[in-house]
């Protein structure tokens, strides 16, 4: 079953009602966009994730449908400071709600502390799974602290030189005026 919800559609319905629960290890490099995030590093790094599904009764007694996922992973981003590959531990406990439409999902996201979406057919453990992964990256991965000295600064000779000569915009007037025409 842990194979079929990550290469099949998976029915939340089904799961939840069931109170099915499911951990799983994978590689990296079984999530592509993943892959292509950390520029094909960490292929052989292990993803660990489980998800519980949940029936609920809401407070008029109508059953809701939860999901609760939780990740653990290690992706090597490239570090802006000294551009080395840099570890980024990423873990992820997200609960979601799910309604019967997307329009429903999208009203009900904005004002619930959860987040909602849509019961759909073609629902994808995996493809949640990658997204919660890929948002939970850091905008601006660095080490703490670099491997290596960082320079952080950039001084060229010649910069200040070329600032020091005093310009004389008239000068190629000047030497036109002494030279003789042929």
């Amino acid at each position: 079953m842990k194979q079929d919800l990550l290469n099949k559609h998976m029915d939340v319905r089904a799961f939840a009602q069931s109170s099915g629960s499911v951990a799983e290890e994978n590689l990296l490099a079984r999530y592509g966009r993943l892959m292509q995030e950390t520029q094909g590093l960490g292929a052989g790094n292990t993803l660990k994730w489980s998800a519980r599904g949940e029936l609920r009764l809401d407070s008029a007694g109508a059953e809701q449908i939860w999901l609760h996922l939780k990740i653990d992973a290690r992706a090597p981003l490239t570090c802006q400071r000294c551009l080395l590959p840099a570890d980024m531990a990423i873990a992820i406990d997200q609960s979601y709600r799910f309604v019967d439409s997307e329009e429903l999902a999208e009203v009900q996201d904005a004002q619930a502390e959860e987040d909602v979406l849509a019961l759909s057919p073609d629902f994808s453990l995996a493809d949640l799974i990658e997204d919660e992964v890929l948002m939970a990256f850091p905008l601006i991965p660095l080490h703490d602290p670099c491997p290596v000295p960082v320079k952080l600064e950039a001084v060229d000779p010649g910069f200040d030189a070329a600032f020091k000569e005093k310009r004389q915009p008239f000068a190629v007037l000047a030497k036109l005026k002494t030279e003789k025409p042929d």
